[in-house]
């Protein structure tokens, strides 16, 4: 595991109900979420991709080890917030990102939430069962 000795470079995601605090290490590609492996923590690969993204567009695969805390929300939420952690971080490793990040929309936090329930219904817009008699 990293010790805070090491310099780092830090960024926080949010997605949904899900918060991701995102460190990135100068290193090989290694991503540990919660303690575990990316491999034992997602199971679809669409998650890991998704994770994966900015590193994608700034064209540094391989160059940082991703250390990611995120809790709250589903998988899907939490993948998105540790993303949207490491577009941030990789800001504040280096400006000249910037551009490239923002056209992909990785930098724009996501404000869709679930929507409140109303009262008199049963959900946020499910009514009760009609019936006529």
């Amino acid at each position: 595991m990293y010790t805070s000795a090491k310099p780092y470079f830090y960024g926080t995601g949010r997605r949904k109900k899900s918060v991701a605090r995102v460190r990135l290490y100068p290193g090989s590609g290694v991503i540990t979420i919660n303690g575990r492996d990316i491999d034992d923590y997602f199971g679809l690969d669409t998650l890991k991709l998704i994770v994966n993204q900015p590193f994608g567009v700034t064209e540094c695969e391989g160059k940082f080890d991703i250390v990611a805390n995120v809790k709250g929300g589903g998988f899907s939420g939490q993948a998105g917030a540790i993303r949207h952690g490491v577009a941030r971080a990789l800001l504040t490793a280096d400006e000249t990102y910037k551009p490239a990040l923002k056209k992909a929309g990785l930098l724009t936090r996501d404000p869709r939430m679930k929507e409140r329930k109303k009262y008199g219904l049963k959900g946020a817009r499910r009514a009760p069962q009609f019936s006529k008699r």
